[in-house]
């Protein structure tokens, strides 16, 4: 790595020399903007609006444009006269407890390595900030602006982490916040239910870039010139959701399932009346059967052989009728 920044970190009546050091880098795929019919690269001028010349480098400076459109314009010299006590200097202005600060406030990290004469007195700091539990609230201005930053260790080093103004940090005015949202007991315990059987230890090297490792496959099949094939795995589908309860104790189900456990999820109120109806629709379909059983035991009445030996019987007294006449 190669320092950006050389200073001092004022620790009361103690100076400590430090080299500052990017901490974090952003890994991406880069692109350049080129012409689709020949990868010619575009280019892009600095150009002034009132003429279209081309303006060198050495000849830009700042401007700020007044409400009525008019600009006044800011050299180097106008920004050299202002004052920056911390231009150099690493103030430490407090400590405080690291969970006081709102990480929203946080910006970038950087890595503060001690000149050769001044490991003494930044082991001392290291120390005493990783004993107490504390972070060390300091100023310090890099690249012409001033910054609240923090100090705290990690890994032995010594990290500042440059921050935002308070008046940086936009207010969060959404019309919801002034919602009255009533939610069940059932709903909260499953919601606690789905964090507690989601939590486990921050492991970072656990989580990738799925996106970048995919893109860069696509380059790299350009580079060879193969066909890109795209995936053909299926993608899991929450499925349809039809209320808060439901979702929430499929998420915890599927959180369980994930982890190897594959204990139910208990029901609660509401939704336990769902097998006590199904209990009794299957007691239904019993009874029909039964039923049925008893009337097929039962033999049928024979009405209508009786009315055919009737039938019978009325011309054998006509035959007799017939003899005594």
């Amino acid at each position: 790595m190669r320092s950006i920044w050389k200073g001092t970190v004022s620790f009361g009546l103690v100076s400590i020399g430090v080299k500052l050091y990017t901490a974090t880098e952003e890994k991406d795929v880069s692109f350049h903007q080129v012409r689709r019919t020949d990868g010619s690269r575009i280019r892009y001028k600095r150009v002034a609006e009132s003429d279209g010349e081309e303006v060198a480098y050495g000849d830009i400076a700042k401007g700020y444009q007044l409400p009525n459109g008019e600009t006044v314009v800011l050299t180097d010299d106008d920004f050299a006269d202002l004052p920056l006590p911390s231009a150099r200097t690493v103030d430490v202005l407090q400590f405080v407890p690291a969970d006081e600060i709102d990480p929203i406030y946080f910006a970038k990290s950087y890595y503060l390595e001690p000149e050769k004469n001044a490991v003494k007195p930044y082991v001392l700091l290291r120390d005493a900030l990783s004993s107490s539990g504390m972070v060390a609230v300091v100023k310090v201005a890099i690249r012409n602006r001033e910054q609240l930053a923090t100090l705290r260790v990690r890994d032995g080093v010594v990290v500042m982490e440059t921050m935002l103004w308070p008046d940086e940090v936009r207010e969060p005015a959404f019309p919801f916040l002034d919602e009255d949202v009533e939610l069940r007991p059932q709903e909260r315990q499953m919601a606690e239910s789905l964090v507690s059987s989601m939590a486990g230890d921050f492991e970072p090297e656990q989580f990738t870039d799925n996106y970048r490792q995919a893109l860069q496959e696509v380059i790299d099949a350009k580079i060879e010139g193969r066909e890109v094939v795209e995936p053909t795995e299926a993608q899991p589908t929450a499925g349809k959701v039809v209320d808060l309860m439901s979702a929430l104790r499929a998420s915890v189900e599927a959180a369980k399932r994930g982890r190897g456990d594959v204990r139910a999820v208990p029901e609660h109120e509401g939704a336990a009346k769902a097998p006590a109806a199904k209990a009794a629709a299957k007691k239904a379909p019993e009874k029909k059967v039964a039923a049925t059983k008893a009337t097929a035991e039962k033999p049928p009445a024979k009405k209508a052989p009786a009315k055919k030996a009737a039938a019978k019987k009325a011309p054998a007294k006509k035959a007799a009728a017939r003899k005594s006449a």
